[in-house]
């Protein structure tokens, strides 16, 4: 009999033509980038030409550097508010109200962005808020807040809470428990949950573009507006930069999450 275990011809198929078809145009884009030609589909061999046209294009370094700031910052504040909706939705299980808590926090995950851009954008002109990078930092984190929620109540909800009791037993507070044996249990939760939020902060151009002023545009916006005019090589420098930086932020995530997730097993059963 065959062993079930084992991957059929058709299997490897399917996941070498799927994994082409998800990463081969990524691979293409970061060749191209090395392209001495200025038209974009001609090769005209290597070169680091248009890293230097990039370093050298002020406009596009300051979008840059915004998605950058904005990222960082909305990540940090949805890592923060979405752990806290987690755990009040994980733990409070008979709060009033709970059901439409959990709706409106989870409804940006199914609303369209335009939607939700126009919306924000209605409120920042109600409020007679100036657009720049603070309400660009706001809609992201009003974005990004339900997946990180997602992300750490799934962890909650297979937690072992005796643990945390275990704690409250001999002498902490409900307070210094979570702090100190619930936290560092869900870290990799956590972490996993600000690496999605910043990079969907850096991917976002329909929301940024309803909420941000003039001097504040994100390189998503910047870049579809040079793309408008047609592809330019510096257009694939800029790309394959920023697929450098989500593989560097992605291995950072990584480790902390396994030295956090160590840690926390370590100090478990004490």
């Amino acid at each position: 009999m065959p062993n079930p275990s084992r991957l059929s011809r058709f299997n490897v198929a399917s996941l070498t033509l799927g994994l082409a078809f998800l990463y081969l145009p990524i691979l293409i884009l970061v060749i191209y980038s090395f392209n001495a030609s200025r038209l974009v589909t001609v090769w005209g061999g290597w070169s680091l030409r248009w890293y230097h046209e990039f370093f050298s294009d002020r406009a596009m370094i300051d979008a840059a550097w915004m998605s950058v700031r904005v990222g960082a910052t909305s990540a940090t504040a949805a890592t923060v508010l979405g752990t806290l909706a987690a755990v009040a939705l994980s733990r409070g299980q008979g709060f009033r109200g709970r059901m439409l808590f959990s709706g409106m926090l989870y409804a940006p995950l199914v609303m369209p962005e335009v939607i939700t851009g126009l919306s924000l954008l209605l409120l920042f002109v109600a409020l007679d808020a100036e657009r720049g990078f603070w309400t660009v930092t706001v809609a992201h984190t009003t974005l990004t807040m339900c997946f990180v929620a997602v992300v750490v109540q799934s962890r909650l909800v297979s937690l072992d809470r005796s643990l945390e009791e275990a704690a409250m037993d001999l002498g902490c507070d409900p307070l210094h428990a979570f702090v100190m044996v619930t936290l560092p249990l869900i870290a990799p939760a956590v972490v996993a949950g600000w690496m999605l939020a910043f990079t969907l902060s850096l991917d976002d151009l329909v929301i940024a573009s309803f909420t941000t002023g003039p001097g504040s545009a994100t390189l998503p916006i910047r870049i579809y507006s040079e793309v408008r005019l047609g592809v330019k090589p510096e257009i694939n420098a800029i790309c394959t930069l920023v697929i450098g930086l989500i593989a560097v932020v992605i291995i950072i995530a990584s480790l902390a999450s396994k030295l956090s997730s160590d840690r926390g097993e370590s100090a478990a059963p004490l």
